[in-house]
């Protein structure tokens, strides 16, 4: 089975310069999560809730000066849409995240795919049950994205 077959598709996205504020809630009035910062449909990172405590509140950064380019995660793990369920798997578990955008073969914002998606397109196998494991396993450090001001440290 192919990604395309289970992942989200009209994904909402977020430009680079919005300020954490609006993105911010813009994340709570969709009910989510992580929101893919794109440019004219190419992914250039992702916004997450933890980037928004850790990476701008944390340190004291101003929500309404300080843009989703500055604190979004700029590494993103993806795959493409014809990639099996069993790849993207792969890739969760390893890298232990729960999320994983997707692209077509142009590299433009095509989907999302969910850990959930996985298991309500592949069901319970030995496979999704290691995946799980994996992903809730203690954070590996390669886990952790680097923000665009740090990858420049």
């Amino acid at each position: 089975m192919k990604l395309s077959d289970v992942m989200h598709r009209n994904v909402e996205v977020i430009a680079g310069d919005t300020t954490v504020r609006e993105a911010a809630k813009r994340m709570s009035n969709l009910d989510v999560g992580s929101l893919p910062v794109c440019l004219n449909q190419r992914l250039v990172g992702l916004l997450t809730d933890r980037d928004v405590v850790v990476r701008s509140i944390a340190r004291g950064d101003d929500p309404d000066e300080t843009r989703v380019s500055d604190v979004m995660t700029s590494k993103v793990e993806w795959c493409f849409e014809d990639e099996s369920i069993e790849d993207a798997s792969r890739k969760m578990s390893g890298r232990q995240i729960q999320r994983l955008v997707v692209l077509d073969r142009e590299k433009k914002l095509v989907g999302i795919v969910s850990l959930a998606d996985l298991v309500c397109g592949h069901g319970e196998t030995p496979a999704v049950t290691q995946t799980i494991e994996a992903i809730k396993a203690p954070t590996k450090p390669s886990a952790v994205g680097v923000s665009a001001g740090q990858a420049g440290r």
